[in-house]
């Protein structure tokens, strides 16, 4: 009976140990996997930075589509309670009947003569609408204005999706050196290990054993800070994607069959002076400048205001008499206008509004330069960038060459351990030197593939048109 009790408690035990393992797996969050596509569809629809543009477009598409409010006419309807710091007086003609006419059919005036009272109320009614010729260019300052913020945001999303997809590699390739060194630093614990019983059985001297164990010591911290980095940069990639900065992720790797493309240098500067967001941004930025000139200068032209104000004021006393008793209690005045004004002033060179002008002159002609001065170092930036791919293939090829020794060494260093003419070390030795090599070749292909992205951002060209062709 004691024994069954005994089974019975060790069940029990072993099945809440496993039922709580279940519940702590259960509470592991899964790694995230990524491809590249899946993540920059994720950065551009929760990245806080892209919102931003996106909010700002909004607000720029708001003012395009209501742009015609101008139109609107300014009307202002105002209720004045008015004290008199003096009173005088007031004199009104009251209609009577004449005796000997028939009632109702003719009649005079009286004047009545009255006090003017302490307080007033004055109703007071202004319309009026001004038109300028710098209202046509406010138009379509405004329409540029919004397509310089489609341009922003274009760019700002491309800038986006440009460094997705660059520290999705560059991950990719820190994990592969994380790898390479932890590799590295069993080897050196074999190492290690090995001293030691050489050492303990009196094959070796101390002074090997502490070399051994230096070498490793070394490597602990080298480890630690390329993990650390690992982590920053998965903290800096989830800060891209809008995910919390703990958020882990499971990378698809690279294809091995990297294909190097040919490039036309000629062709890419061509694309990249027409089409680098950064150029498209500029030349924008340029006609709104010469757009807000324009109206600068229009400004300085004849405006026509167009005006209609009405004004009643209670002549008695709001207080005591009755404010809706009789019509003839309210004083009405008011006026139709229209207005042609110019502001002579600002056609003297000095003055302020035509200094205006000139200044936006200026700001025009050095945003011109600056634009000749881009579109002069995009060129240069994108020779220099298929010169470095082009240096990166001649890299990758002897590395691959690389590769293919390291594979051959490492397999002829392994039949001849198996055949006994070489011990277990040397065979870690060339694994290991087969695995660096692979990692730099692998380093090659990153650069390469990075390089690909940069140039399709600096020609214009949706991101995989060039780098797509090489996978």
């Amino acid at each position: 009976m004691i024994k069954k009790i005994h089974f019975l408690i060790i069940i029990a035990l072993l099945s809440a140990n496993l039922h709580s393992q279940e519940s702590s797996d259960e509470n592991k969050t899964a790694a995230r996997q990524l491809t590249p596509d899946e993540a920059v569809n994720l950065a551009i629809k929760n990245n806080l930075g892209l919102e931003s543009s996106r909010t700002n477009l909004s607000t720029k598409k708001r003012a395009k589509d209501y742009a015609w409010n101008y139109l609107i006419p300014n009307i202002t309807l105002a209720g004045v309670l008015n004290r008199n710091n003096e009173t005088g007086e007031t004199t009104v003609n009251y209609p009577v009947e004449l005796p000997g006419y028939p009632p109702g059919s003719i009649y005079g005036f009286v004047p009545i003569t009255f006090d003017n009272p302490e307080w007033n109320i004055i109703g007071n009614v202004q319309i009026s609408l001004t038109l300028s010729a710098a209202l046509l260019d406010h138009f379509k300052r405004v329409r540029h204005d919004y397509e310089a913020g489609l341009i922003g945001y274009d760019k700002a999303k491309l800038q986006l999706e440009r460094d997705v997809r660059k520290a999705y590699h560059n991950i990719l390739l820190l994990q592969e050196n994380i790898a390479l060194m932890r590799g590295s630093f069993e080897n050196v614990e074999r190492q290690v290990q090995m001293a030691q019983a050489n050492y303990n059985a009196g094959l070796a001297p101390e002074l090997t054993l502490l070399q051994a164990r230096v070498a490793r010591e070394n490597m602990r911290p080298l480890i630690d800070q390329v993990e650390n980095g690992l982590k920053l940069s998965m903290a800096q990639f989830a800060m891209f994607l809008g995910m919390d900065v703990h958020t882990e992720f499971e990378l698809i790797p690279v294809s091995d069959s990297l294909e190097f493309i040919p490039l036309d240098v000629a062709e890419m500067i061509s694309k990249a002076a027409s089409s680098k967001p950064d150029i498209q941004e500029l030349r924008q930025t340029i006609l709104m400048m010469q757009s807000a000139r324009r109206m600068q200068f229009l400004a300085l032209t004849p405006s026509l205001t167009f005006g209609w104000n009405s004004q009643s004021v209670f002549i008695r006393d709001p207080w005591k008499d009755s404010w809706f008793g009789n019509n003839d209690d309210w004083k009405k005045s008011g006026a139709f206008s229209i207005t042609v004004a110019i502001r002579l002033h600002s056609l003297i060179p000095y003055a302020t509004d035509y200094q205006a002008v000139k200044n936006l002159d200026d700001q025009i002609t050095t945003a011109t330069i600056g634009l000749a001065q881009m579109v002069t170092g995009t060129e240069i930036e994108v020779y220099n960038t298929v010169l470095s791919l082009e240096r990166t293939r001649l890299n990758a090829e002897a590395l691959a060459q690389t590769v293919r020794l390291a594979e051959q060494s490492f397999g002829l260093t392994e039949q001849a351990y198996r055949a006994g003419l070489q011990d277990y070390f040397q065979v870690q030795n060339a694994e290991q030197s087969l695995r660096q090599a692979r990692v730099q070749l692998l380093e090659q292909q990153f650069n390469y593939l990075n390089g690909l992205i940069d140039l399709e951002y600096s020609t214009g060209v949706p991101f995989g048109t060039i780098s797509g062709r090489s996978k």
